[in-house]
């Protein structure tokens, strides 16, 4: 049958060019597909994705996703990725993928605070349970975990009070007693610190990651994803199968656009470290300011296990990210720390963080914890996460809106 014979729009899509295959450039090639075409039946029934040897159907990866999973693997230190759809969803897999009704999951106090309502939520429907722990605290953390305990979720720093755990102390503990964990690594981004080597001696390390990698990853404010690495393979195999029952994907234009970024994410991370510690030594300086949680700072909580791990080797400054809270004194009301949030110009009223644009966002503190915080000062807790602007403009800013507030 010659071309003449087909309709234009059956020849349209069945064209016979086909482009050469070695082209190559800067950024790896975009494949989106749900379809996977098949030379035949054979080929079709001998075809696996579990080991990412070949293809079988879009969502369970192309060359495009297969690329990013091994770079971001390489990140961490780990051996192996999963993509889902947001940081929240790779939490979310990795808990339902290693928990059975009658297990009980470990969270602390100061985790990500949708971690802590999933938990709550559907882990609980399924007849989980879950115990909140204090980080700060090896015995209470070895107290609570029970003969029912199958999941300890680590977080360093945790999540907007930047308390930095022992976290070396915590893995050992757990792997002393059986017990799985799994780091939200979004904060360390696999530049801080090794999740999967902690003393770079090989001695010990998390079983698994979750990364948000809508953050510092992503590196633009525009794109949502998570990434599940890990270095064992049952244990890879355990959340894989879970991640294929869900049916969870992410886009091949995603996946492109933290591709693209990943190249920058170590000049993003440094700089950001840069300006944020400028702005919150200059903030510690300030009467309306009670206290700076940043983990760098000598008398934030938790400094000596940051120091371990993030500033190994003498003369070391460390690495920190561009993220950290400060306490308005209690003097001032929530009136007057929302007018200092409203005041600010350059800094916008937004959750997340990792891209160009520095965001602030006040919080109720006694509502996000089940326990005291006696190291936290009395008042009103602000996070900022700094972006890519000049610090100096960053610091103006501030300095404007401190004045309109507060005096």
């Amino acid at each position: 049958m010659t071309q003449a014979d087909h309709k234009l729009s059956t020849h349209l899509i069945h064209h016979p060019y086909r482009a050469p295959s070695d082209f190559e450039g800067p950024q790896p090639a975009v494949h989106k597909a749900s379809t996977v075409y098949f030379e035949n039946v054979q080929a079709m029934r001998e075809r696996r994705w579990l080991d990412k040897s070949s293809y079988t159907y879009g969502l369970h990866g192309t060359p495009t996703t297969y690329t990013l999973e091994e770079r971001l693997a390489s990140l961490e230190g780990g051996l192996q990725c999963l993509l889902v759809p947001s940081g929240l969803a790779a939490i979310a897999t990795a808990s339902l993928a290693l928990l059975r009704t009658g297990d009980e999951v470990l969270v602390p106090d100061n985790a990500y605070g949708p971690n802590k309502t999933l938990t709550e939520g559907e882990l609980a429907h399924f007849g989980i349970g879950h115990q909140y722990y204090d980080p700060m605290s090896l015995d209470d953390l070895a107290a609570k975990i029970t003969p029912a305990t199958r999941l300890v979720w680590l977080e360093a720093p945790g999540s907007v009070t930047m308390e930095f755990p022992n976290l070396v102390e915590q893995v050992r503990l757990c792997r002393a007693r059986g017990v799985t964990t799994v780091l939200d690594n979004t904060w360390g981004a696999g530049l801080a610190f090794r999740p999967f080597d902690l003393l770079g001696d090989g001695s010990v390390g998390v079983d698994v990651t979750a990364h948000a990698l809508t953050k510092y990853p992503s590196g633009g404010g525009d794109v949502l994803m998570g990434s599940i690495i890990t270095r064992n393979q049952p244990l890879h195999m355990r959340i894989k199968l879970a991640h294929m029952r869900l049916g969870l994907g992410v886009s091949g234009n995603d996946a492109e656009a933290v591709l693209r970024s990943l190249p920058s994410i170590g000049l993003r991370y440094h700089a950001q470290d840069r300006s944020a510690r400028q702005l919150a030594q200059w903030l510690a300086t300030h009467s309306a300011v009670a206290q700076v949680l940043h983990p760098a700072m000598p008398d934030a909580p938790g400094h000596a296990h940051w120091k371990q791990l993030c500033a190994q080797g003498p003369g070391q400054d460390g690495v920190a990210a561009g993220l950290f809270s400060v306490v308005i004194d209690e003097r001032f009301d929530q009136t007057a720390v929302d007018c200092f949030c409203d005041s600010l110009r350059l800094f916008k009223l937004g959750y997340s963080w990792g891209g160009p644009v520095s965001l602030v966002v006040p919080y109720d503190l006694p509502e996000m914890r089940s326990r005291a915080t006696p190291h936290i000062k009395a008042g009103t807790v602000v996070r900022f996460a700094i972006g890519l602007e000049d610090a100096t403009d960053l610091q103006a800013d501030l300095a404007q809106a401190l004045l309109k507030a507060f005096g």
